[in-house]
């Protein structure tokens, strides 16, 4: 009598992000060293290998997108001294380097 659970082909793990830790820093300091502009870049190269859902991604342009917009509508001109523009790109930095650096985590299972 054959068992299912020996013919069963194993589940394919899911894959990695990062290859190495130095590799994870990089990736971190993305959205720091680009002060927020491509702070969608480490997601969308993980929607594409797959590490996570195409959404997440599609979720972190448009956001970037988003606050991008708000800051420019906010503060038109130069001389504006208005400090909610500066906290929204510190904001959006801090978040994306933070969910750059849990993209290999495996507690984390919202989007992947």
């Amino acid at each position: 009598m054959a068992s299912p659970y020996i013919n069963q082909p194993y589940t394919p793990a899911r894959p990695r992000m990062y290859a190495s830790t130095i590799a994870k820093v990089i990736w971190t300091l993305v959205p720091i060293v680009t002060a927020g502009l491509a702070a969608a870049v480490p997601f969308v190269v993980a929607a594409v290998k797959g590490v996570v859902k195409p959404w997440l991604a599609i979720t972190y342009v448009v956001g970037e997108i988003a606050i991008f917009s708000v800051a420019f509508a906010i503060s038109p001109d130069p001389d504006s001294t208005s400090p909610v523009p500066g906290f929204l790109m510190v904001l959006l930095i801090i978040t994306a380097a933070t969910h750059a650096a849990l993209l290999d985590n495996d507690k984390i299972s919202i989007g992947k």
